[in-house]
């Protein structure tokens, strides 16, 4: 069949231009978000009973729309929307870190501290009404972080000092077994399906755990990272992003094979990474009142956003993936003690009294 003229010009057109999406298409890749965040909230609260100025880990149920707030002697409970305390779980020895099954009802707060701490346990909680419906010893010093599994429905405790996780059955409130991690234990993350991944600072390495066995399946080093803290996952690309306190790097990992994919120098101290799905923002929160954010560009691609000053202490964050709000929690503190042998460079210690969740939004 012969074409015309206007025919072929028009055939030509239309493979140029599906030519030109195509290769559009092939170096196409998102760009990092635009942050822009600011302090948009100080919310004061008053000392815990006791008046040890402690805090620690922050959790959020986001569709309840309540801030776990960990604050020494008591978790304190706010509304994500409008930062009022809607309640509190007193009691406590010093907690932790608070985790949450919203398919049993339940939360577990981990409140423990060092060789010379009386409580060593898990404290169970009903979500609806805030109240204490049991608790387990776990036996184990400094029982820290704390991390619920959904596909076994098993909690797990990462027990510092005593470098081992604590595997709990919640319906039965009983100590299944005690994982031995060879090594000091900080804060881990899930995939989801049954995998759970925490940071071994002495080891400078990710420790792979299969929970449906209780065993260990597999360890990656971090470097350049040293001394391996935060953990946050993206699940859907599965990402790990792991920060670092010597050398001081924040890292995106491959959480089937470990292998290191980005890395950017952070500031020191920090605690706690929290990723929001729903923007591909990281944020890295820091002892020294930095916090880092990163975009997701593409499963292993990693972009600097921005780096914002908050405030002193501010190391420990949960990202709101409703509204994509940032929380943090800080007080103020005394200039740190006099070196000693044991302890050759001390941390300022916070004061009572001064106790505040910051919170940082667009």
């Amino acid at each position: 069949m012969k074409l015309s003229a206007v025919e072929r010009f028009a055939i030509a057109l239309l493979l140029a231009l599906l030519g030109a999406s195509f290769v559009a298409g092939l170096s196409a890749r998102p760009k990092p978000a635009t942050a822009g965040y600011h302090l948009l909230k100080t919310i004061a609260l008053p000392p815990a009973p006791g008046g040890d100025e402690y805090y620690d880990y922050i959790s959020l149920d986001p569709e309840a729309r309540r801030v776990y707030v960990s604050h020494g002697t008591e978790v304190v409970v706010l509304d994500a929307d409008n930062y009022s305390v809607v309640g509190k779980i007193e009691g406590l020895s010093r907690c932790h870190g608070v985790a949450i099954a919203k398919d049993l009802g339940k939360g577990f707060i981990s409140d423990g501290g060092g060789p010379n701490a009386k409580v060593q346990e898990v404290v169970f909680f009903d979500l609806k009404t805030l109240k204490v419906t049991g608790k387990v010893s776990t036996n184990q010093i400094d029982t820290d972080a704390i991390i619920y599994e959904p596909v076994t429905k098993h909690v797990f405790t990462f027990n510092g000092d005593s470098h081992n996780s604590t595997v709990i059955d919640p319906e039965k409130q009983a100590v299944i077994t005690n994982i031995d991690l060879v090594g000091k234990v900080e804060f881990p993350a899930v995939d989801g399906k049954g995998m759970i991944y925490d940071n071994n600072p002495e080891k400078n390495d990710v420790v792979a755990i299969d929970a449906r066995t209780n065993t260990v399946k597999v360890r990656w080093p971090t470097a350049p990272e040293g001394a391996p803290t935060s953990m946050a996952m993206d699940q859907k690309t599965r990402r790990l992003f792991s920060g670092g306190r010597g050398p001081q790097f924040v890292v995106m990992m491959d959480a089937d094979n470990g292998k290191v994919l980005q890395s950017y120098p952070i500031s020191g101290g920090v605690d706690a990474n929290t990723f929001d799905p729903g923007t591909g923002l990281l944020f890295v929160s820091t002892r020294e009142g930095m916090l880092h954010i990163y975009h997701e560009d593409s499963p292993d691609k990693l972009s600097e956003v921005e780096t914002l000053k908050t405030a002193y202490g501010a190391k420990t964050s949960q990202v709101d993936p409703k509204t994509h709000r940032v929380f943090l929690s800080t007080s103020d503190f005394n200039p740190p003690a006099a070196p000693t042998e044991r302890q050759p460079h001390p941390l300022p210690t916070a004061k009572p009294g001064n106790f505040r969740v910051l919170v940082y939004g667009r």
